[in-house]
C-alpha cells in the first residue's frame, strides 16, 4: 500500500500529521472524506461552470469534500506564517522550512488531484509520484513530460499525437476555471486566507 505522511511542525511546539494512502482500484487518496459535510460541499455551491456532474449524479463536489479536514485544521492560521515540514513517502524524506500557504499548497495539489474529481483527474499520475513542495518550472517540466508520454501511447494506438500541447493548455484552462471555483468555496468556509492563498 502506497502511503504518504505530512508531518507540521510549528514553531510554537504543535505538531500535526496527515496520513494519505492510496486505493489501487481507483487510483484515489481514501481516508480524506469526513461523515459530516458542510454545506460548501455540495455540488451546486459554486460549482464550477465547466464541471461535467451534475446534482442528479453528484450531491457533493469531489474536490470540496476531500478539502474539508484541511480547511477544518488551517483555518485560523495565517498564510505567512512559518512551520517546519516533513513529507514521508518511497521511504524517504523531503522536509522544508516554509510558509503555512505554501507547505498546504503542496498537500493541496496532491489532494485534488487524487479527490475524484473529473477536472484534475489528469494529474492523478503526478499526485502518485508526488513531489512536495514544487515550484511552477518543475510543475510545468512534469506535466509536459507526462503529458507526451500519454501521447506516445496515443500514437501507438491511434496513430495521432498532440505535438502542440494543445490538449495540456485545454487541461490547464479547465484547471483554472476550476480552481477560481474552488477559491470562491474556500473564502465562504475560512475565516483566514491561508487555504485560499495555497489553492491560488
Amino acid at each position: 500500500m502506497k502511503k504518504i505522511t505530512y508531518k507540521y511542525k510549528f514553531e510554537d511546539g504543535r505538531e500535526k500529521v496527515f496520513d494519505f494512502e492510496w486505493d489501487k482500484d481507483n487510483f484515489e487518496l481514501k481516508g480524506v472524506k469526513p461523515a459530516n459535510l458542510p454545506h460548501w460541499t455540495l455540488l451546486n455551491y459554486h460549482q464550477c461552470p465547466n464541471c461535467p456532474s451534475s446534482v442528479h449524479e453528484d450531491t457533493h463536489c469531489p474536490m470540496a469534500v476531500s478539502l474539508v479536514n484541511l480547511v477544518k485544521y488551517f483555518d485560523g492560521m495565517k498564510s505567512f506564517e512559518e512551520v517546519f515540514v516533513e513529507v514521508h513517502m518511497d521511504k524517504k524524506v523531503i522536509s522544508k522550512k516554509t510558509s503555512v500557504q505554501k507547505a498546504v499548497g503542496s498537500m493541496m495539489g496532491l489532494v485534488s488531484a487524487a479527490s475524484g474529481c473529473p477536472i484534475s483527474a489528469y494529474f492523478k499520475p503526478m499526485a502518485f509520484f508526488h513531489l512536495p513542495f514544487s515550484d511552477r518550472d518543475s510543475t510545468m517540466y512534469r506535466a509536459t513530460s507526462m503529458y507526451f508520454l500519454a501521447q506516445y501511447f496515443k500514437h501507438k494506438k491511434t496513430g495521432e499525437f498532440d505535438l502542440d500541447l494543445k490538449g495540456l493548455k485545454k487541461i490547464y484552462k479547465d484547471v483554472g476555471i476550476m480552481n477560481s471555483s474552488i477559491a470562491n468555496r474556500l473564502r465562504d468556509a475560512s475565516k483566514t486566507d491561508s487555504t485560499v492563498n495555497a489553492i491560488i
